[in-house]
């Protein structure tokens, strides 16, 4: 099949045929006129350069508007919205088209702007929730991640996208029915999650969404509150009955020691004053347990106040004199901190190394580092180790005889007062225990 010439060739063509009549009658008056020889060639030739550049001019006036379209096209077809074209008038037909495709520019304008806001509103939104947040196209590797997913993944977004799911850990999460909840363990940070997975479409491929919110701090603050609000409860009908109790066993001692009682029995006696003795003592030791207790449920906002790390550190670790405490050191760091709840976090976790390392006559090590803006303290010992690390952070749980089970409870307390986490762990390939203490990036005082 032939193929057709360019749509201006049919135009010149089409100039020159309509013109072709003109040109014969023109040359015919002339070659039949009684002008000389020389003035009929002249005539011939200025017709047939009137008659070639009429048609080029007609060629070139369809051919500009239409390569003015073709302009204005291309422009809309890569995204740049801003050329608009001259003479859009919707009297004539060229201006209408004109007018046409600037409209559309415009149009096509105003919904990439809308795009571009909701495309920044999602963004912005979804840095702010504390949900971690994947993408995952159809080969499973991540090509989504908000700032709550980095943060879980203890990954920079430019190292983690383009990663498969199964390396980061997420393979579970592509698999099985959704919501549903689930225990995890992610980059040395377990807990509990719910899991909930979604479909969407980018740039025509289908994706899997993941979010993940984790409920441990909700569930852990649920239970605080419950332990808090019986605390309260006990304290108070314990102090209203211990109060009376050691009260009236003082008066009755006294009492009995200004009595003359040489007519009594001096065993008799002798048990009474000891017996009153006892109640009033045990009174008084069962009074200062339930207010040891109360401090849980009394424990007052942080007051951040700057903390020289290294001084802190050495200056509390000095106290405990029972074993080798060694500070293994750290780079120079300022805390924006409680410097008193601080105290009571660290002092509580050097004696609870220090009573395991009293039983293998190990020593204790304390050290620190910040990684990535999170400030982290270790405090590892050489104890025999955890038999059940699960409730070592519930209230009244303890594992030494003369433990009162407030420590670590107050310990989580502290850090996630001031925004982190805690875990105690058994060491890996070597006996004893390690405590480690992750504070976030807003501690760290320039």
């Amino acid at each position: 099949m032939a193929r057709r010439p360019p749509h201006e060739n049919q135009i010149a063509w089409l100039s020159l045929a309509t013109g072709a009549p003109a040109l014969l009658l023109a040359m015919l008056f002339t070659w039949s006129s009684h002008l000389t020889g020389h003035a009929k060639f002249t005539l011939t030739l200025l017709c047939a350069i009137g008659w070639l550049g009429g048609a080029l001019w007609l060629r070139a006036r369809v051919m500009r508007p239409l390569q003015t379209l073709s302009n204005l096209m291309a422009a809309l077809r890569e995204g740049d919205y801003s050329i608009r074209a001259r003479g859009a008038e919707p009297d004539s037909p060229l201006g209408l088209a004109f007018f046409e495709v600037n409209a559309l520019a415009d149009s096509l304008r105003g919904q990439r702007l809308d795009a571009l806001e909701a495309v920044a509103l999602l963004r912005h939104v979804m840095e702010d929730l504390e949900v971690a947040i994947f993408g995952f196209d159809p080969d499973r590797r991540l090509r989504l991640i908000n700032a709550g997913g980095e943060a879980l993944l203890a990954l920079p977004a430019e190292r983690a996208l383009g990663s498969d799911a199964g390396s980061l850990g997420l393979a579970q999460a592509l698999e099985g029915e959704t919501p549903r909840l689930t225990d995890w363990s992610l980059a040395g940070r377990s807990g509990r999650w719910e899991l909930r997975r979604g479909a969407y479409r980018w740039e025509g491929r289908p994706h899997q969404l993941v979010v993940l919110s984790d409920l441990t701090r909700t569930l852990r603050e649920e239970e605080r509150d419950a332990w808090q609000r019986l605390i309260r409860v006990l304290s108070h009908e314990i102090n209203n009955s211990l109060a009376p109790i050691q009260s009236i066993a003082g008066s009755l001692g006294s009492r009995l020691a200004r009595t003359d009682t040489s007519a009594a029995d001096p065993a008799i006696v002798a048990d009474f004053t000891e017996g009153l003795g006892v109640i009033e003592a045990r009174a008084g030791a069962l009074g200062r347990f339930i207010q040891a207790y109360a401090t849980l449920a009394r424990l007052p906002q942080p007051s951040p106040r700057r903390i020289d790390v290294p001084a802190w550190v050495r200056r509390v670790t000095a106290i405990e004199t029972r074993v080798l405490v060694e500070v293994t050191g750290g780079p120079e760091l300022t805390l924006s901190a409680d410097p008193d709840q601080l105290d009571a976090l660290l002092i509580n976790l050097v004696r609870n190394a220090a009573d395991a390392a009293l039983e293998t006559s190990g020593g204790v090590r304390v050290a620190w580092r910040a990684s990535n803006g999170t400030f982290e303290l270790t405090v590892e010992d050489d104890g025999p180790g955890l038999p059940n690390p699960s409730n070592l952070f519930v209230p009244f749980f303890t594992t030494k005889p003369e433990g009162s089970g407030i420590g670590l409870s107050l310990c989580r307390q502290i850090v996630e007062a001031h925004g982190g986490m805690i875990a105690l762990a058994n060491r890996p390939g070597a006996r004893g225990a390690v405590a480690t203490v992750r504070l976030p990036s807003g501690v760290l005082a320039e």
